[in-house]
């Protein structure tokens, strides 16, 4: 390891902590210049090969997976935290796979089941777009069938309402 500052090797390290999420803390000085900086060690694990609807490779990619479900999750009360448990737990599922190359539609699923235990809405914005409505006759089913209890009057008419504007909105557009 070489001080970031001048650039001679570096033998001291002052605190080492564990994070949460497997990542290891490590408070430096480098003996030469005196300053201190703080680097971070991750495992590095084998890359996750997504296979998309056109049959085309790219490997799997978090950040991309958390910008969706922000997405989905914009004015709702969903904390950051929260997504990145889920995706978190999502990518967990993805290396357990005995498969190293994972469909879309695998992922899809996944990121609809977590989005499901995090918020309706969400999951209905994130479903809406992953399954490609076009009006809400495309697939009634999915919006009342496919959501369990606990739901209600009041949730149902907000999820019609979510939906009649979102194909309204598909139709200007």
């Amino acid at each position: 390891m070489k001080c970031p500052f001048c650039h001679h090797e570096i033998k001291k390290v002052l605190e080492t902590r564990e994070t949460e999420e497997d990542v290891t803390r490590r408070r430096r000085e480098c003996l030469s210049c005196t300053k201190r900086f703080t680097t971070y060690e991750q495992v590095e694990l084998t890359n996750i090969m997504v296979v998309k609807k056109d049959g085309k490779r790219a490997l799997f990619d978090r950040q991309k997976l958390i910008r969706s479900m922000e997405i989905a999750c914009q004015k709702r009360p969903v904390s950051q935290e929260q997504l990145e448990k889920a995706a978190s737990e999502v990518e967990t599922e993805l290396r357990s796979s005995i498969d190293k190359e994972i469909t879309t539609v695998t992922i899809g699923e996944l990121v609809m089941s977590k989005l499901k235990q995090l918020d309706h809405v969400a999951y209905i914005r994130f479903a809406s777009v992953y399954r490609e409505f076009q009006d809400i006759e495309s697939d009634p089913i999915f919006v009342f069938h496919r959501l369990r209890p606990p739901y209600n009057m009041k949730f149902q008419a907000d999820a019609y309402a979510f939906i009649t504007q979102f194909v309204q909105l598909r139709r200007a557009a």
